[in-house]
């Protein structure tokens, strides 16, 4: 059994590095930050590595003790969250040298790239995966270990509105509020609390907003330049997409930000268009409501190429 083999291998590790995909949303950087304190809770020896992730989520219980890097020696144990695939783990040197390596997720796409994968995808957040992971293998779910989880889950989940929702999810989130999380300020902080500098952003990409298709699609930007002349800081452009996802009668949103390697792609759609599908053509995956990929295209060659498959999804 899976469950078996992780406990075992977490127990009789000395070192643990524990990595998640790069760009880091709330369901990845909860999801790391509860395993990283229940394998302190444990008494291992563990690096939380992640060389960047949104400035919003420095409220969770142990995030200062993120590291850019990890060892340069090998780990016993390297554990992977939220991430569907090696190629998109940052930090992935650590994770590919280490001496066994275990992967935690939820996305339907997981390649089972780990020598122990434990994957369900009918779970809508990785974080939730998390409770029955740790309570197997003998963690306290304490205040701080549950406010991670629920930043993972109020994220992964839009604040309990998308899709595949669980009444157990529900059960979790009660569990935890009767564990002294206070729910409300992680929802509060995630999506109610945001900087100058992402408003701005933020009032950029809408005004460059394009409507095609009749009002199905939404497109927008945003630039390197455009991020430098703001100032704007990591994760500030977490949920330029779901603004045009929200517009009534819109059914796919693409917002596009340049990144130093290139051009970041989000998806997302609302009722039937599975964007997932659409990313795996571009060498990406995610989520049918919620996916993305990486592209290495002039900006407008990018857009025409993205514009044309989702197109043919409608």
């Amino acid at each position: 059994m899976t469950l078996d083999n992780i406990k075992e291998e977490i127990m009789s590790a000395k070192n643990i590095a524990i990595l998640t995909h790069e760009s880091p949303d709330g369901d990845a950087v909860g999801s790391a930050l509860a395993m990283y304190n229940a394998l302190k809770q444990l008494g291992k020896d563990v690096d939380l590595i992640m060389p960047e992730y949104p400035s919003i989520f420095a409220f969770l219980p142990s995030a200062k003790e993120i590291k850019e890097t990890g060892k340069e020696d090998s780990y016993d144990l390297a554990i992977a969250v939220d991430c569907s695939d090696l190629k998109r783990i940052a930090g992935d040197t650590n994770f590919e040298n280490a001496n066994t390596t275990i992967s935690i997720d939820h996305h339907g796409v997981n390649t089972m790239f780990a020598d122990y994968n434990f994957v369900n995808p009918a779970i809508p957040a990785c974080a939730q995966i998390l409770i029955t992971v740790l309570e197997y293998i003998g963690v306290q779910i304490t205040k701080d270990i549950g406010t991670c989880i629920v930043a993972g889950i109020i994220t992964d989940t839009g604040g309990f509105k998308y899709q595949g929702v669980t009444s157990e999810t529900f059960e979790f989130v009660a569990r935890l509020l009767n564990e002294g999380v206070n729910v409300s300020d992680v929802y509060k902080r995630v999506f109610q609390t945001i900087t100058k500098t992402s408003f701005e952003l933020k009032k950029l990409a809408m005004n460059r907003m394009e409507f095609l298709e009749n009002g199905k699609i939404t497109y927008t930007y945003i630039t390197e330049e455009d991020k430098n002349n703001i100032g704007s800081q990591n994760g500030d452009h977490e949920g330029i997409v779901e603004l045009g996802r929200d517009v009534e009668g819109v059914e796919v949103s693409i917002f596009i930000r340049q990144e130093k390697d290139g051009y970041k792609v989000s998806l997302r759609s609302n009722n039937y268009v599975n964007v997932s599908d659409i990313a795996l053509l571009f060498g990406g995956g995610g989520h049918p409501r919620a996916s993305g990929f990486t592209m290495n295209l002039p900006l407008d060659e990018a857009k025409e190429r993205i514009i044309s498959k989702v197109k043919m999804y409608l």
